[in-house]
């Protein structure tokens, strides 16, 4: 056995090029079928280390269980290596169900290392490993070093990522998309994301001793849900083309999620008698099978035949809440690695809005989570920006300009990713407003997100906030009901009942402001946001008494605001609202 001391002595420096290769979501492939899962994978091991690596002059330094550390004296054989390696990987994919299928990401890095007969030590190994988590399944990402030794088309196809933030290292690092060469694109970087929305099914209901004339009254109400469901951006819908063949059929559940791939389907039936309608529902996981809502609705059958049917409404707002539940207790209750894409988006959108110290450091975890295993994606980024600019506004961050920049660098990174992201756009003018009070380049960056979707409601919603601290209170409220109206069934609806309250309150309609305010915290008390707008339009309308009960429930739940800390961070404070709205506070009870 060598000692200490010899082993040192056979330690050389050396310019290396290390590539890190890395099986994304092995977790869950292993969660699935753990022995299916490590005998594939043993066997691409197998294939590269006895056919790719020998001819290249590689060196398997060590395999894990998911993974793999690859040394190489030359950048040329190491790109070479890499590109067998996915063919291989590809070869060993033929005939596995895209579900199924092993995606793998790699990381190249080249430069000084330590090297022994057992390992390689130094930054580079790690910049590797943090390139790998920057790709996509199937990318291979690179550092400049690296690219700097290629030469475009004739060695490989080459992106430029711009300067990217990467985990656990301060500085951004300049990084590169290769692919093989050729005059194609590399691979799209959302081609093997998954869909960060779950998907509904809704079959067209069953008739169940229905009057003749009612027999089709099923497949319109099926249609009416699905058109209401498409409407909202937090489902994928199936269309009606391709459930309606199942209607009067008697398929199962799992017969049914074979052939759309739907993460919940909604069934029912109805019974008829004059003009009333019973709707018995029942939303059923696909996955397991098991039932996470159900409830017999009544109407009538003449408002179902208009345009705006109140029975509709109920069943979309149930079914979907029902939805939200159901993602949000298996992302409270199951480890975040095990945990589908879209459970851990719409999770952490849920709990990050419930405003309370655990469910919102729990969705930093999730977001944190989702953004290592679609890197590439802009709409995680964007709610993680979201999540800075929430920590400053409730006066839980200790360092409010550090996380103005964390807030910067997430959604530049989601731009990056997809320049026309108009979630991405909208969360950035809300950074640009609360946290830098820029609110020129804010109102250049929500204009952009209505440019790309006019029917963006968080985007009116915001610049009617912006407004709204500008004193331009006519424009503020006009947008945050245009904002309301978009987004009637909207989960977070006390977020926009909040600041549609803000936009009341600096168009002078306090009463107006007080309604929504209330009925926004009748949602979510713990939103100080609300408090401090119906606190200032209590004192306006000289409810003295009920503003300063406002304001002592403000300071419970923030403690440590004063008027100065507030006009730091309101982005109202270079304007006359600023003014107005801090003696307001002042008088109630905000200490100076």
């Amino acid at each position: 056995m060598l000692s200490d001391e010899q082993t040192v002595s056979r330690s050389e420096r050396a310019i290396r090029t290390v590539l890190v290769v890395d099986v994304a979501e092995s977790v869950r492939l292993m969660e699935e079928s753990e022995e299916d899962t490590i005998s594939r994978w043993r066997s691409i091991v197998e294939n590269i280390t006895s056919n790719v690596l020998p001819p290249r002059s590689g060196r398997l330094v060590k395999s894990l269980g998911d993974g793999m550390l690859v040394d190489f004296a030359r950048v040329d054989d190491a790109v070479k290596a890499a590109f067998e390696i996915q063919s291989a990987c590809i070869q060993a994919n033929r005939g596995v169900a895209p579900g199924r299928q092993m995606l793998l990401r790699m990381g190249m890095q080249v430069g000084e290392l330590t090297a022994d007969e057992l390992d390689v030590y130094g930054r580079g190994v790690n910049l590797a490993a943090r390139l790998a988590g920057l790709a996509g399944p199937g990318e291979i990402i690179i550092s400049a070093g690296v690219r700097d030794q290629l030469t475009p088309v004739l060695d490989a196809d080459i992106e430029d990522l711009g300067e990217c933030y990467l985990k656990h290292i301060k500085d951004p690092v300049r990084a590169y998309r290769m692919g093989p060469p050729g005059p194609r694109p590399v691979i799209d970087p959302a081609h093997f994301a998954p869909d960060l929305r779950p998907t509904i099914a809704v079959i067209p209901f069953a008739c169940r001793g229905a009057d003749g004339q009612h027999q089709v009254l099923g497949e319109v109400l099926a249609d009416d849900v699905i058109s209401a469901l498409s409407h909202t951006t937090d489902l994928n819908v199936i269309s009606r083309l391709s459930t309606t063949v199942f209607g009067g059929r008697s398929a199962s559940l799992a017969e049914i999620s074979t052939y759309l791939h739907a993460t919940y389907i909604l069934s029912g039936a109805y019974r008829t008698s004059a003009d009333r309608l019973v709707l018995t529902l029942e939303l059923a996981e696909s996955k397991s099978g098991r039932v996470v809502w159900a409830s017999e609705l009544k109407g009538r059958i003449s408002s179902v035949l208009t345009s705006n049917s109140e029975l509709v409404d109920k069943v979309v707002a149930q079914a979907s809440a029902a939805i939200i539940a159901r993602e949000v207790e298996r992302a409270q209750t199951q480890a975040l690695p095990t945990l589908e894409s879209y459970t851990l988006l719409v999770g952490a959108i849920t709990l990050m809005h419930r405003l309370s110290i655990k469910d919102f450091e729990r969705s930093h975890q999730m977001l944190e989570t989702l953004i290592e295993r679609v890197p590439r994606q802009a709409v995680p980024r964007a709610w993680l920006a979201k999540w800075h600019v929430l920590k400053v506004q409730q006066g839980w961050s200790t360092d409010p300009r550090a996380d103005a920049q964390l807030a910067l660098q997430c959604t530049k990174r989601a731009l990056d990713s997809d320049e026309n992201c108009f979630l991405a756009l909208t969360i950035d003018g809300l950074v640009h407003t609360n946290l830098l009070k820029r609110l020129d380049i804010a109102l250049g960056r929500y204009e952009h997100a209505l440019r790309v979707n006019p029917n963006d409601s968080l985007a009116w919603l915001l610049k009617g906030t912006l407004h709204a601290f500008k004193g331009e209170g006519e424009f503020a409220v006009k947008a945050t009901q245009r904002a309301l109206r978009l987004s009637p069934l909207d989960p977070h609806r006390y977020f926009y009942d909040s600041l549609a309250a803000t936009a009341e309150l600096s168009a002078g309609h306090y009463e107006k402001s007080i309604e929504l305010a209330l009925r926004s915290l009748r949602s979510n008390r713990t939103h100080t946001s609300t408090l401090r707008a119906m606190a200032i339009s209590q004192w306006q309308l000289g409810l003295g008494d009920d503003a300063r009960k406002t304001v002592a429930e403000l300071l419970r739940l923030e403690p440590t605001l004063t008027i100065t800390g507030y006009l730091e961070r309101n982005p109202s404070s270079g304007f006359e609202t600023g003014k107005i709205w801090s003696n307001a506070l002042r008088a109630a009870g905000v200490p100076d």
